[in-house]
């Protein structure tokens, strides 16, 4: 049995996009109960957030598993199959676990390093665990997950990564500014009303703008983040649609883009249009935070502006100590994949080990009842003691090669080494599977 994940996120496909495939919690024990109707499916955990929507499914038939994931959110999307996997990405085993570990981190979020997703992943963990979708394999993956999550945010100081980036790149353009007159922040426009918005906006709060205006396709969420900020920091602020984002650069000393869009954004066109009607002697400063990129790279030729990006900052101190926690980041996943895939071989071993020695204790009761029928006279004393030294005898021979075949188990390849000791030994499948039965019984039970 392996790990399949079918994902969507802000890193592979536009708003629009997400927004068709999310699914609510409403909805999800429904899809959930469809991908399991496959037999190639035999537990599912559902993650939908605003930035992503992933499916991970344990499956013992790849194709099979995935045509039926295709399946389930196509019909709940309304999409094709082909319009879903130009945006999709696929992980299967080892690099489904990996890349669960890396969400949990904070590493694949928009805002890097942001806690909002352990959360995420806690309560799409919980809802497969109530719809018993949720078995051994899930349960331990999830709760994995989650410690690697933790343990990033208590070791490393990854949280104030996205929050470096915005302030250093506000730094920037303060400097761009003050080239030409004075560096005051007096308006600006943040294009993005998600959390790196959020960001922005907070930041150019404390840095005492005038006005400032936030700008989003999605009008109502740009008006609720403006109204947030204007409650909490009590300047002028208001949210407008990207059709107002000429208008609103016009009069702007810098604009800050950052929405988990998938291509420009702000393109060469409104920024011309902006310098149009702009009656500000002072440069037009875009800080471009979004990856991949929120602004078009032509943008940058325009007389009169500048264009400070994340490629650009990359020099920076502050900047630098937020991608040296990303890297701490990146070392803990590591490490925890690799014992999170060791402890798996280990158990995968596990019942080829338990057959075995239910195999040799089957012999051992055979042999001894035979010596019974052969030899009716021995005492007590003297039969207990025979079926003593029969049986030390077995497990001192099984001790070595079930203890090494754990062993053999960790490293790649060493299923090969259990495949050996059932072919060697004629242990029944059956046997094996039985005893994996029972432990998932065990294990899929969650934690109180």
């Amino acid at each position: 049995m392996s790990v399949l994940l079918f994902g969507v996120s802000h890193r592979s496909a536009p708003v629009e996009v997400l927004e068709r495939l999310a699914v609510s919690d409403h909805d999800r024990p429904k899809l959930v109960d469809e991908l399991l109707t496959s037999r190639a499916i035999s537990e599912a955990m559902l993650v939908s957030t605003c930035n992503r929507v992933e499916i991970y499914a344990v499956v013992d038939a790849f194709h099979p598993a995935l045509e039926t994931v295709g399946a389930v959110l196509g019909e709940h999307s309304g999409m094709t199959v082909n319009e879903m996997t130009r945006h999709a990405y696929v992980r299967y085993s080892e690099a489904a676990v990996e890349h669960l570990f890396t969400v949990a981190a904070g590493l694949d979020s928009l805002v890097v390093g942001e806690q909002q997703i352990l959360g995420q992943i806690r309560n799409a963990y919980l809802n497969a665990d109530a719809n018993k979708s949720a078995g051994r394999v899930l349960h331990e993956l999830a709760q994995q997950a989650l410690r690697v999550g933790k343990r990033v945010h208590t070791e490393t100081g990854i949280d104030r990564a996205g929050a470096s980036v915005v302030s250093v790149a506000l730094h920037r353009a303060q400097t761009l500014l003050a080239t030409d007159g004075s560096a005051e922040l007096k308006s600006a426009v943040v294009v993005g009303a998600g959390a790196m918005g959020g960001l922005a906006t907070a930041h150019l709060a404390r840095e005492g703008v005038d006005e400032l205006v936030v700008v989003n396709r999605t009008l109502a969420n740009a008006e609720h983040l403006a109204g947030n900020v204007a409650a909490n920091h009590g300047i002028n602020v208001r949210g407008a649609g990207l059709d107002d984002l000429p208008a609103v650069m016009a009069a702007a000393d810098v604009v800050v883009a950052c929405t988990g869009s998938v291509g420009s954004v702000v393109g060469v066109g409104e920024v011309h249009s902006a310098l149009a009607a702009r009656t500000s002697k002072r440069p037009l400063v875009i800080c471009d935070l979004g990856l991949p990129r929120n602004v078009d790279p032509a943008a940058a030729r325009l007389p009169g502006v500048h264009v400070v990006d994340i490629e650009g900052l990359r020099g920076d101190s502050a900047t630098q100590a937020a991608e040296n926690d990303a890297t701490a980041a990146r070392s803990i996943v590591a490490t925890e994949l690799a014992d999170y895939l060791t402890n798996q071989r280990q158990a995968e071993v596990t019942p080829t080990v338990a057959a075995l020695r239910q195999r040799a204790a089957d012999v051992v009761e055979a042999e001894i009842l035979r010596l019974e029928t052969r030899l009716p006279d021995l005492e007590d004393l003297q039969r207990d003691e025979i079926a003593k030294t029969v049986r030390r005898v077995v497990d001192k021979l099984l001790h070595a090669p079930t203890v090494r075949v754990k062993q053999l188990a960790s490293t790649p390849n060493g299923d090969h080494y259990a495949e050996a000791l059932r072919e060697l030994f004629e242990l029944r499948p059956g046997a094996a599977e039985s005893v994996s039965a029972s432990e998932t019984t065990d294990f899929g039970r969650s934690e109180k």
